[in-house]
């Protein structure tokens, strides 16, 4: 057997969390604590489980390909898209890169911005033994112009929820350009929350995408609601 065996409540799990698919396109929504490719952790990631699942759905013998054109952090939730192609997945690659992919999250924040909405640019640098990123000051020395709009468009009991549209794609933008502008996400210790989310992650959520199939031709528009633990938004937002 080229995969492992998925039992049945995981098949049942992850067929419920497919947005779309088609013969070029599998759309999911990816869980907090999920890893979209292999790292050094040895966990299994998102495309080898979602390979398993397609195996045993399509009684396929041979091996599945899934491609990876873009990445979640672990523990923000969300939209993630896989290609069924090696065709599909170099178009998408370079979609992604060109900035032809309109991505938009939901990032619920400890704190209210100033401003009702705005747009952010700040030059960027990465720390890689921290796994970390920094606003710097000016250019240079690696920097990284980062830039993003938000919108600040609800407000739960404790916590503010903004939208946050990405015009860039730098290593943990979001999370630290918000937490520049006093507005760290909850649970994010790294970027200054006071304290963790009981799941590990964290309340950012790959929320919308809008994109132009990169076979077909046809626009898409792909919504994820966000996880029924962010108490507060799901009764404002979802039926």
């Amino acid at each position: 057997m080229e995969y492992r065996d998925i039992a049945e409540e995981e098949f049942r799990d992850l067929e419920s969390r497919i947005l779309f698919e088609d013969n070029h396109l599998l759309i999911v929504n990816k869980k907090v604590g999920e890893i979209v490719q292999g790292d050094k952790t040895g966990d299994e990631c998102l495309a080898e489980t979602y390979k398993a699942f397609i195996a045993r759905r399509d009684n396929k013998p041979g091996k599945v390909f899934l491609g990876i054109p873009h990445r979640l952090d672990r523990p923000v939730s969300g939209i993630c898209v896989l290609a069924k192609t090696s065709k599909c997945l170099e178009r998408l690659a370079g979609m992604f890169r060109n900035s032809e992919i309109h991505k938009f999250y939901w990032a619920l924040c400890c704190a209210a911005p100033e401003r009702k909405e705005a747009t952010l640019e700040n030059w960027m640098t990465r720390n890689e033994k921290q796994n970390k990123s920094f606003i710097s000051r000016t250019e240079g020395n690696g920097a990284k112009l980062a830039k993003l709009k938000y919108r600040h468009i609800a407000d739960t009991e404790r916590y503010h929820l903004l939208e946050v549209e990405l015009l860039t794609g730098r290593h943990h933008q979001i999370r630290c350009q918000l937490s520049h502008i006093s507005c760290p996400i909850k649970g994010d210790l790294k970027y200054g929350a006071s304290r963790s989310n009981p799941d590990g992650g964290i309340c950012l959520h790959a929320h919308e995408i809008r994109f132009t199939h990169p076979v077909k031709k046809t626009e898409m528009d792909i919504v994820c609601p966000p996880p029924s633990s962010w108490k507060g938004v799901t009764d404002l937002f979802c039926d």
